[in-house]
């Protein structure tokens, strides 16, 4: 068990994460009823809270030379990259404060996978250690520590999968959906185009994917006021919702709503005269709560649909 430590990050490590890769290791039916009784009076750990323990940097170096010498150091690294990726997987797109304290102490450990393990992921699984920790970022609003994740992750999906695969599209996606909770359209808009045009070749036009990258794309221009060039996306969008999804689907009905606030203000817009148009003081500062409601329905529908 001791060796297993060893894989860990120099930084206090939550215990489940131990007893999860003692299960990988050992099988499923494996419990540690008394976690430090060994290590503990061996004074190989130390506990620093409720479940929560740190290893000496000593002797977790004398643990790394160790762990080359005996068997299995393969399959430990293995138990180590599953079970963290197992809790990337969790980190919704709008994580609680609740989930954000409890990742605080897993992210170290999965910043070892990012940047040491990747071989060691699955094709299914190389894109979560990125994302998880982007996630984490960006859910706090710290956007420029999530910036470095997701490019991570999209350089890393090309280098495995080349140019045309739904990973790096998805990957895509997501940083241009970073730029896009910054008001950095520009940046945005081509990550955008580019994921919807992958994602239409390779998954066929009537894919959900491709829904969500139009819709995705129309929200961009949406919030720049660029109605007329955001409306038939929403309209495409919808349409392959309906018929892939379900009418009443929570997605379809996200989509309905932003296709039905649009035409409001566009319908707005068109009553009102030309000569009426010019922004007053009052119509500058509803422009920007209209920005910043249209940022709080982005947020919203982000923690209840993927990219």
């Amino acid at each position: 068990m001791a060796l297993l430590l060893s894989w860990f990050a120099l930084a206090e490590i939550p215990w489940y994460l131990v007893e999860w890769m003692m299960q990988r290791v050992r099988g499923e039916d494996y419990s540690l009823i008394e976690p430090t009784t060994e290590l503990d009076n061996a004074f190989l750990i130390q506990p620093v809270g409720e479940g929560v323990y740190k290893l000496h940097p000593l002797i977790r170096e004398f643990l790394r030379h160790q762990r080359q010498t005996v068997g299995r150091p393969a399959q430990h690294q293995q138990a180590f990259v599953d079970v963290l990726v197992r809790v990337a997987r969790q980190v919704p797109q709008a994580p609680t404060r609740d989930l954000i304290a409890a990742f605080a102490l897993v992210r170290p450990h999965l910043e070892v996978v990012a940047e040491a393990m990747t071989d060691c992921l699955s094709d299914e699984d190389l894109p979560w250690a990125f994302v998880g920790l982007a996630r984490f970022f960006e859910g706090q609003g710290l956007y420029p520590l999530a910036e470095p994740w997701f490019q991570q992750c999209l350089s890393a999906t090309q280098s495995r999968f080349g140019n045309e695969h739904p990973h790096v599209a998805t990957s895509l996606n997501n940083l241009a959906g970073l730029y896009d909770s910054q008001g950095r359209y520009g940046q945005a808009e081509p990550l955008y185009v580019q994921a919807l045009a992958l994602r239409r070749q390779l998954l066929g036009e009537n894919h959900p994917s491709v829904a969500t990258s139009l819709n995705n794309l129309a929200f961009l221009y949406d919030s720049q006021g660029r109605y007329s060039e955001a409306e038939p996306l929403y309209v495409q969008a919808l349409s392959i919702a309906e018929a892939s999804l379900g009418v009443d689907r929570p997605n379809t009905t996200t989509l309905r709503q932003n296709l039905e606030i649009l035409r409001q203000r566009m319908q707005s817009d068109r009553a009102t005269p030309i000569h009426h148009r010019s922004p007053t003081l009052a119509q500058q500062i509803r422009s920007l709560l209209t920005h910043f409601l249209q940022r709080i329905r982005r947020l919203f529908q982000k923690s209840r649909s993927p990219r």
